[in-house]
């Protein structure tokens, strides 16, 4: 098997780049739907948390969807906002994708140094799904657990992980 054609630069989510998203959400998580409402409404409320990384061709090798939230509170699947909370405390990396074709090349690396650093002096969470705890962990999250977070990960299916990871917690990416 031949290796993937290289991916371009990570560039700024466009309403025109949904689609394109959501096809690629389809093969990296076919048990995860979310319409393409949920993309929109995301990159409506905070632009500069929805990023893309273009592949060959016009599809896309990766995306990444983040946004302020409470938190400890991250919604479920599939949910529409319509609005950032008041008290956003965190930012929520609700996905950081790459295509199989395009994983193993530290691709994910510069888009999760740029939401860290969005981020700023707030902590920042997320569900890590797919036995995927591991390579957070090389960028600093931490496992947490508690009642009322177990109830919000039912929708993210068994072995759902939350993770947070507070500000300072600097961690060098490591094969």
């Amino acid at each position: 098997m031949s290796a993937a054609p290289p991916a371009g630069e990570w560039r700024a989510m466009r309403a025109a780049d949904v689609p394109a998203v959501m096809r690629l959400a389809d093969v990296v998580h076919p048990t995860f739907f979310e319409g393409a409402s949920v993309f929109h409404d995301r990159l409506a409320l905070f632009p500069e948390g929805q990023w893309v990384l273009p592949g060959p061709g016009l599809e896309l090798a990766g995306y990444a969807v983040s946004y302020p939230a409470r938190l400890g509170a991250p919604p479920t699947l599939d949910t529409v906002l319509g609005a950032l909370p008041e008290d956003a405390d965190s930012l929520y990396i609700h996905d950081v994708a790459l295509h199989p074709a395009f994983r193993g090349r530290r691709l994910a690396e510069p888009v999760i140094a740029r939401l860290l650093r969005l981020a700023g002096g707030r902590p920042a969470m997320l569900v890590s799904v797919y036995g995927t705890a591991p390579f957070w962990a090389r960028f600093g999250f931490c496992e947490r657990q508690g009642e009322r977070i177990a109830a919000k990960l039912a929708s993210f299916g068994a072995g759902a992980v939350f993770m947070t990871r507070e500000p300072g917690e600097e961690k060098a990416a490591r094969d």
